[in-house]
């Protein structure tokens, strides 16, 4: 379980977040959406503790915010997959490369990282691009590949920040669609986006950033996009 028990989080020293209360069930997928600039990155870089609480703890996959050691946070981070909205591939190596370097700075043996890295790469109908470079690949290939190296490890929970913002609207579908296959292994899935018309293609739980806090809501259709139909706070 991921949760949030009376947390204020700040960015460059500016509050974001006040006395959030928030708890994620294993296996569950979670929209997290917001404009640009309300605080969905701040959020997710706090469950890899690459933000701290000012106030409250943070619990995720078996670590707290409160007793976490600093040599502790690169093993939480093997816990966990992170997406990001500009993909950070490394451009020198070529795609198996860039998903076998993760499991090699952990000691993993070489004959269990081409297992690993191929099935990864299966995950995301990728594994005849594995000699290719990253250049070599269109946007929704390099994300899928990025979705890929954050597979690798077999994390308990993937955190996608923006997955979609580079690519057109049909991309971002196949991309969502991908995140959702891995939803469905039984991964908690995190996705933070201000992309409204991607959250309305799927009836999961979606929480909206409103002030310094989140409320569960659903999207309906309205002149101007889309509003929340129904929102409670946490």
């Amino acid at each position: 379980m991921i949760s949030f028990i009376n947390v204020d989080l700040e960015m460059n020293k500016k509050p974001v977040f006040q006395n959030l209360n928030l708890s994620i069930q294993p296996g569950e997928l979670v929209y997290i959406v917001g404009k640009s600039g309300s605080g969905k990155s701040t959020l997710l870089k706090s469950l890899y503790m690459n933000i701290r609480p000012k106030k409250g703890e943070i619990r995720i996959a078996g670590y707290s915010s409160r007793t976490i050691k600093k040599r502790q946070i690169p093993h939480l981070r093997r816990k966990l997959g992170i997406v990001f909205q500009d993909f950070r591939l490394l451009e020198d190596r070529n795609v198996y490369d860039n998903l076998a370097f993760v499991l090699q700075v952990t000691g993993t043996k070489e004959k269990l990282i081409r297992e690993k890295v191929m099935h990864a790469l299966e995950s995301v109908g990728l594994e005849g691009a594995a000699k290719l470079m990253p250049l070599d690949l269109s946007g929704g290939e390099q994300q899928r590949i990025s979705i890929a190296r954050a597979l690798v490890r077999e994390p308990l929970v993937i955190l996608a920040d923006e997955p979609t913002g580079h690519l057109d609207p049909d991309t971002s579908l196949e991309i969502l669609e991908y995140l959702k296959r891995i939803n469905l292994k039984g991964i908690t899935v995190l996705i933070g986006t201000h992309d409204y018309e991607l959250v309305r293609h799927s009836p999961f739980r979606t929480l909206q950033i409103s002030g310094m806090n989140l409320v569960e809501t659903t999207m309906e259709p309205s002149a101007t996009g889309f509003r929340p139909a129904v929102a409670a706070q946490l």
